[in-house]
């Protein structure tokens, strides 16, 4: 066996998915023998840990992205490792709804951004978001889940708002970068995984 078998099959097992599995992404990476594997192993990984946030957000953050990123494989494994650092099924589901709210909002206020014409801010937006106004996870927890899947989303207006309000909340920016690296991370691995 290849050492790049080996290590999609360590990655896969992580995972929760068979050994044989494969995308066409992992089938071309493992035929070229490529150096990539061992970075995306290591990157999945690290997406588990941070010396900012506790395991549980760590998990949460990859649960509302895998959602946001409609990743079932990744959605499972996220489930999973957030239930076992002790997250409830209210905190669960608060994260993949965070990931639909933020999609929609994402959109918006990108269009708003983009064509910067005041009509358009006049105009209520006629979006629900009671999920915003008293969430389990925590306001700064939820703001930190919105930033995420802003940023992974590329909404600049979103992303301004949540990191100004997590400021005033007194968030570290280590916290931020931290919650932002680890959507980084677990769309990276969506791309080859999915």
């Amino acid at each position: 066996m290849s050492e790049s078998t080996e290590i999609i099959n360590e990655l896969l097992q992580t995972v929760g998915l068979e050994t044989g599995y494969r995308t066409e992404s992992l089938i071309l990476l493992e035929k070229g023998e490529s150096r990539y594997l061992r970075d995306l192993k290591l990157n999945f990984t690290s997406t588990l840990t941070s010396d900012h946030l506790s395991t549980k957000e760590c998990g949460l953050i990859g649960l509302s992205i895998a959602a946001n990123n409609n990743n079932t494989p990744l959605i499972k494994y996220y489930t999973q490792y957030s239930e076992q650092q002790g997250a409830t099924d209210a905190e669960i589901a608060e994260a993949v709804g965070c990931a639909s709210l933020l999609a929609s909002n994402n959109v918006f206020y990108r269009f708003r951004h983009f064509t910067q014409k005041e009509k358009y801010t006049q105009i209520p937006a006629r979006i629900r978001m009671q999920l915003m106004m008293k969430p389990v996870t925590g306001k700064e927890f939820f703001e930190l889940l919105s930033l995420a899947v802003s940023a992974v989303n590329g909404c600049e207006m979103c992303v301004n708002a949540h990191e100004d309000s997590l400021i005033k909340l007194g968030t570290t920016e280590e916290r931020i970068f931290d919650a932002v690296r680890i959507a980084s991370l677990v769309t990276a691995t969506g791309k080859i995984i999915f």
